[in-house]
């Protein structure tokens, strides 16, 4: 999915304004992940009605209050505001995790082009090798919300970040502080069940 925005800049929706430029950032930004473009403007009345449905979407799959794990999810908000102000003043609305393309950069309207949107809001959900999964994906989000995202996940065939093999758990084993006491807890108690299952002689 990199590829997609190579040598282009995604800006990182915090205070900092941090900006992934490199392959490599964008790699591990991209990589992996159901890519959601959000095309939208602060002032359409229809976005402003979406984007707070979109923003508990995204917030209920990725933040750690509501999922043990962050969802292999990224949004990039393709901005169709009218000035850069107020394309920051929406942004400051939403989740920190969100991803732009800087206010000035032509790309936006390429990529418009590329995915065929001719409305606001827009929401076009990429595999992580570009094929397209949805071409708007605005009314699935507001009937069946997060769930829709199990859908993305199967049809995006990604790797699932769950799956370790047993030499990957027991390096995660030995990393742990309390790894030592767990062991011999379970050494303790798996020896107290066999001498409680023995016969006396």
């Amino acid at each position: 999915m990199a590829s997609l925005f190579a040598g282009k800049v995604l800006v990182v929706n915090n205070s900092a304004r941090d900006e992934l430029d490199t392959e490599r950032e964008l790699g591990r930004s991209l990589e992996n992940k159901v890519l959601l473009l959000y095309f939208g403007a602060a002032e359409c009345p229809r976005c402003r009605e979406f984007s707070p449905l979109l923003r508990d979407f995204f917030v209920r799959l990725t933040d750690e209050f509501y999922v043990e794990r962050a969802s292999q999810l990224v949004l990039v908000y393709v901005s169709r505001d009218e000035t850069e102000e107020k394309q920051s003043r929406f942004l400051k609305t939403m989740p920190k995790r969100w991803l732009s393309l800087p206010f000035k950069d032509d790309f936006k309207r390429e990529l418009e082009l590329r995915f065929a949107v001719a409305d606001v809001p827009a929401v076009v959900v990429l595999k992580p090798n570009g094929d397209v999964i949805a071409g708007n994906a605005v009314d699935e989000i507001r009937r069946l919300g997060p769930a829709c995202f199990r859908n993305w996940q199967e049809a995006a065939e990604l790797v699932d970040r769950n799956f370790l093999l047993a030499e990957d758990f027991d390096e995660l084993a030995r990393r742990s502080l309390t790894e030592p006491l767990r062991r011999l807890k379970y050494k303790l108690s798996k020896k107290t069940e066999e001498e409680e299952g023995e016969e006396p002689c």
